[in-house]
Protein backbone atom coordinates (compact mmCIF):
# COMPACT_ATOMS: atom_id res chain seq x y z
CA UNK A 1 0.00 0.00 0.00
CA UNK A 2 3.01 2.30 0.84
CA UNK A 3 4.86 1.60 -2.09
CA UNK A 4 1.57 2.74 -4.74
CA UNK A 5 0.63 5.87 -2.59
CA UNK A 6 4.76 6.87 -2.97
CA UNK A 7 4.38 6.13 -6.87
CA UNK A 8 0.79 7.99 -7.20
CA UNK A 9 2.25 10.81 -4.99
CA UNK A 10 5.69 11.05 -7.31
CA UNK A 11 3.87 11.12 -10.00
CA UNK A 12 1.21 13.60 -9.30
CA UNK A 13 3.71 15.73 -7.54
CA UNK A 14 5.83 16.02 -10.25
CA UNK A 15 3.22 17.41 -12.59
CA UNK A 16 2.13 19.41 -10.19
CA UNK A 17 -1.02 18.45 -9.97
CA UNK A 18 -3.88 21.10 -8.49
CA UNK A 19 -5.12 18.50 -6.36
CA UNK A 20 -1.56 17.37 -4.37
CA UNK A 21 -1.43 21.13 -3.45
CA UNK A 22 -4.95 21.62 -2.32
CA UNK A 23 -7.92 20.14 -0.52
CA UNK A 24 -10.03 22.22 1.29
CA UNK A 25 -10.71 19.88 4.35
CA UNK A 26 -7.39 17.37 3.68
CA UNK A 27 -4.05 17.72 4.99
CA UNK A 28 -1.76 16.72 1.89
CA UNK A 29 1.48 16.30 3.50
CA UNK A 30 4.28 16.03 1.07
CA UNK A 31 7.72 14.56 2.83
CA UNK A 32 10.71 12.46 2.44
CA UNK A 33 10.38 8.61 3.75
CA UNK A 34 13.49 8.67 6.08
CA UNK A 35 12.04 12.02 7.94
CA UNK A 36 10.84 10.41 11.59
CA UNK A 37 9.46 14.07 13.11
CA UNK A 38 7.77 14.08 9.83
CA UNK A 39 5.88 11.02 10.43
CA UNK A 40 5.39 12.01 14.24
CA UNK A 41 4.30 15.53 12.93
CA UNK A 42 1.48 13.83 10.67
CA UNK A 43 0.38 11.26 14.07
CA UNK A 44 0.15 14.75 16.15
CA UNK A 45 -2.40 16.21 13.37
CA UNK A 46 -4.47 13.00 12.80
CA UNK A 47 -4.72 12.97 16.22
CA UNK A 48 -6.26 16.40 16.21
CA UNK A 49 -8.86 15.24 13.37
CA UNK A 50 -7.17 15.94 10.61
CA UNK A 51 -7.28 13.97 7.54
CA UNK A 52 -4.40 13.71 5.70
CA UNK A 53 -2.54 12.72 2.54
CA UNK A 54 0.64 11.30 2.71
CA UNK A 55 3.20 11.71 -0.22
CA UNK A 56 6.62 10.16 -0.04
CA UNK A 57 8.63 11.91 -2.22
CA UNK A 58 12.25 12.51 -2.79
CA UNK A 59 14.69 15.19 -1.35
CA UNK A 60 14.58 17.02 -4.92
CA UNK A 61 10.55 16.35 -5.78
CA UNK A 62 10.37 18.32 -2.60
CA UNK A 63 12.46 21.35 -3.09
CA UNK A 64 10.67 21.91 -5.92
CA UNK A 65 7.21 21.73 -4.17
CA UNK A 66 8.57 24.18 -1.99
CA UNK A 67 9.46 26.76 -4.61
CA UNK A 68 6.11 26.00 -6.30
CA UNK A 69 4.44 27.24 -3.30
CA UNK A 70 6.85 30.13 -3.39
CA UNK A 71 8.23 28.97 0.43
CA UNK A 72 10.99 31.61 0.83
CA UNK A 73 14.36 29.57 1.76
CA UNK A 74 14.63 30.89 5.17
CA UNK A 75 11.14 29.58 6.43
CA UNK A 76 11.86 26.13 4.86
CA UNK A 77 11.70 22.92 7.11
CA UNK A 78 11.37 19.30 6.68
CA UNK A 79 8.01 18.35 5.47
CA UNK A 80 5.51 20.55 3.55
CA UNK A 81 1.80 20.30 3.50
CA UNK A 82 -1.31 21.93 2.02
CA UNK A 83 -4.53 22.52 3.43
CA UNK A 84 -7.22 24.74 0.89
CA UNK A 85 -5.15 27.13 -0.98
CA UNK A 86 -2.53 27.34 2.38
CA UNK A 87 0.71 25.94 2.26
CA UNK A 88 1.73 24.69 6.46
CA UNK A 89 5.98 24.30 6.60
CA UNK A 90 7.15 22.53 8.85
CA UNK A 91 6.45 21.29 12.52
CA UNK A 92 2.89 24.26 12.77
CA UNK A 93 0.80 23.08 15.75
CA UNK A 94 -2.86 22.35 14.97
CA UNK A 95 -4.62 24.75 16.72
CA UNK A 96 -2.62 27.33 14.41
CA UNK A 97 -4.00 25.38 11.30
CA UNK A 98 -7.53 25.63 12.44
CA UNK A 99 -7.48 29.63 12.98
CA UNK A 100 -5.85 29.88 9.74
CA UNK A 101 -8.81 27.87 8.31
CA UNK A 102 -11.22 30.11 10.20
CA UNK A 103 -9.79 33.36 9.92
CA UNK A 104 -8.76 33.16 5.98
CA UNK A 105 -6.17 36.08 6.05
CA UNK A 106 -4.95 37.03 2.48
CA UNK A 107 -1.34 35.09 2.72
CA UNK A 108 0.39 32.02 1.37
CA UNK A 109 0.41 30.34 4.21
CA UNK A 110 1.98 29.38 8.03
CA UNK A 111 5.74 28.03 8.43
CA UNK A 112 7.44 27.15 11.69
CA UNK A 113 11.12 27.13 10.13
CA UNK A 114 13.72 25.18 11.40
CA UNK A 115 12.78 22.01 14.06
CA UNK A 116 12.03 24.03 17.50
CA UNK A 117 12.39 21.28 20.33
CA UNK A 118 8.86 21.21 21.50
CA UNK A 119 6.82 22.07 18.70
CA UNK A 120 4.52 19.23 17.46
CA UNK A 121 6.84 15.97 16.07
CA UNK A 122 9.71 17.46 17.75
CA UNK A 123 9.04 16.32 21.43
CA UNK A 124 12.00 15.79 23.52
CA UNK A 125 10.63 15.01 26.82
CA UNK A 126 10.50 18.13 29.09
CA UNK A 127 12.65 20.19 27.15
CA UNK A 128 10.88 23.06 24.91
CA UNK A 129 11.89 26.26 23.67
CA UNK A 130 9.69 29.09 22.72
CA UNK A 131 9.08 29.52 19.09
CA UNK A 132 6.79 31.27 16.52
CA UNK A 133 4.35 30.59 13.97
CA UNK A 134 4.74 32.58 11.02
CA UNK A 135 2.12 34.17 8.50
CA UNK A 136 3.75 33.86 5.33
CA UNK A 137 1.79 37.01 3.09
CA UNK A 138 1.10 36.72 -0.33
CA UNK A 139 4.06 39.91 -1.19
CA UNK A 140 6.60 37.48 0.94
CA UNK A 141 6.47 39.17 4.27
CA UNK A 142 5.84 37.89 7.41
CA UNK A 143 4.42 38.21 10.26
CA UNK A 144 4.10 36.12 13.95
CA UNK A 145 0.80 34.87 13.63
CA UNK A 146 1.52 32.65 17.22
CA UNK A 147 3.77 33.18 19.67
CA UNK A 148 4.32 29.49 21.21
CA UNK A 149 6.42 29.82 24.89
CA UNK A 150 6.90 26.98 26.96
CA UNK A 151 4.42 26.64 30.31
CA UNK A 152 6.92 26.52 32.95
CA UNK A 153 6.29 23.77 35.62
CA UNK A 154 6.68 25.27 39.32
Amino acid sequence: MIRREFIIGTLAISSFSKSVFASSDVLIVNRTESCGCCGAWIERMISESFKTDVNFVNDEVLRSIKSHLAIPIDLRSCHTATIGRYFIEGHVPAEDIRRLLIERPKALGLSVPGMPVGSPGMEMGENKEPFETLLVLENGETQVFTSHTPQISV
